[in-house]
């Protein structure tokens, strides 16, 4: 017999369910072998996919191109920043390599990205386990080399105290197949989470929302930042200004 808790164990591998649920289906999950093989079995079929998609690679020259199109358009809506840059793609490029934006890049560029998903996630099981900090220190100089022998990324880290932003630590999360460095801030009574990992060609939405959590990303060099919290979005704003400030 299915176990009732079956489409809950689902909506859970897809971050959809309450935070206040989310260590209860961990628990069942511990004990229902058919919820943690169903769970297994998405795992495996979301990273399959993701395989499939990672080996249609355009080439080094194309990927700059689409790349220097949308930081162009960053300030601008999503609709507006694919229909800008695909009109700047099509002029240069021939109808064949034209049909292949069509049918990849551009619901690519439209859609939310699974990695939005997994961000979120990771962000819900911080604060909800003893995993939010693994490094505690409000000292840069503590917490930046701490990263260098346990994340495949050195991200920005700094203190923001007197601006209302104190840094608490850091940690690592596994992200889209690396170990992606996350430095955790206090800002009042909300947590806010700054991933940063290697950067690719698939392009992060500068703004986005996801079951009431607010994220903030940016690009820097090699690196893709995401900032994720449930605090305003003008307090996400500042403290993504603040360390731009220093990356830049």
């Amino acid at each position: 017999m299915s176990c009732p808790e079956s489409l809950q164990s689902q909506s859970y591998f897809d971050g959809e369910v309450d935070t206040t649920a989310v260590p209860n289906m961990e628990r069942h999950l511990e004990s229902c072998t058919e919820c943690l093989g169903l769970f297994e079995n998405l795992t495996r079929s979301r990273g399959a996919l993701r395989l499939g998609y990672g080996n249609m690679r355009a080439p080094s020259a194309l990927r700059s191109r689409i790349l220097r199109a949308i930081d162009r358009e960053i300030p601008a809506k999503a609709a507006w920043r694919v229909r800008s840059f695909w009109w700047g793609a099509v002029s240069g490029l021939g109808a064949a390599v034209a049909a292949i934006f069509v049918v990849f890049f551009v619901p690519l560029l439209a859609s939310n990205q699974p990695i939005a998903d997994d961000l979120v996630a990771a962000h819900m099981r911080s604060i909800q386990s003893a995993r939010l900090i693994e490094v505690v220190s409000a000292d840069r100089h503590t917490v930046k080399p701490w990263f260098a022998g346990h994340a495949d990324v050195s991200p920005v880290v700094a203190d923001f105290t007197s601006q209302g932003y104190t840094l608490v630590g850091g940690r690592v999360d596994n992200l889209d197949h690396q170990r992606a460095a996350v430095v955790v801030y206090r800002h009042g009574a909300h947590v806010i989470n700054v991933f940063s990992w290697r950067a690719d060609w698939r392009p992060m939405p500068a703004e986005l929302s996801r079951r009431g959590y607010h994220m903030v990303s940016w690009r820097v060099g090699d690196l893709q930042y995401c900032a994720v919290s449930d605090a305003g979005r003008n307090e996400m704003a500042a403290l993504t200004r603040l360390i731009r400030s220093i990356a830049s």
